[in-house]
């Protein structure tokens, strides 16, 4: 056995000893969830939407059939120039996702009051890498929109229904 493999075998060995665990999909305690209250076309909703469908989760349409509602209060997302130059060129932009929400069930119970989740990230600009600033952007805010997403799911396995 060489010396890499000692090396790995003992790191799993330490690992499992200690309790590490991979994460893994959230236990959900209801069934049925609905969305109501993201503007239409939404990608938050549509993230939000593909998650769930991976999970053991139903999508219901109607607010009235589902175990639990996510109401959506505000979704709002935000680029603000951090840093200029003299010369008043933009050298930094920070990037902002808000999602206000709250969980409630069909019976009207809430669930949990409104939550605000907030995300930010910081991005250096230059002119001169103006396309690739721009695909840097966009792959930021789907990293936010994804971590929101996780966040959510979290919450909502975190969620109880009241017998």
């Amino acid at each position: 056995m060489q010396r890499r493999d000692l090396l790995s075998l003992g790191a799993v060995a330490l690992l499992s000893g200690c309790g590490f665990e991979l994460r893994r999909e959230p236990d959900y305690h209801f069934k049925t969830l609905a969305l109501t209250g993201f503007v239409p076309h939404s990608p938050l909703a549509q993230e939000l939407r593909r998650q769930v469908l991976r999970s053991p989760l139903k999508l219901v349409e109607d607010p009235n059939r589902a175990d639990v509602i996510i109401d959506v209060e505000r979704e709002i997302r935000d680029k603000t120039s951090v840093a200029t130059t003299t010369a008043g060129q933009i050298t930094e932009w920070q990037l902002r996702l808000q999602l206000d929400y709250s969980l409630r069930s069909a019976g009207g119970d809430i669930l949990l009051p409104r939550t605000e989740l907030r995300l930010t990230r910081d991005m250096n600009y230059s002119e001169s890498a103006a396309l690739a600033k721009e695909q840097e952007e966009a792959s930021l805010q789907k990293a936010m929109q994804v971590e929101a997403v996780g966040l959510l799911l979290r919450r909502l396995a975190a969620v109880r229904l009241s017998a």
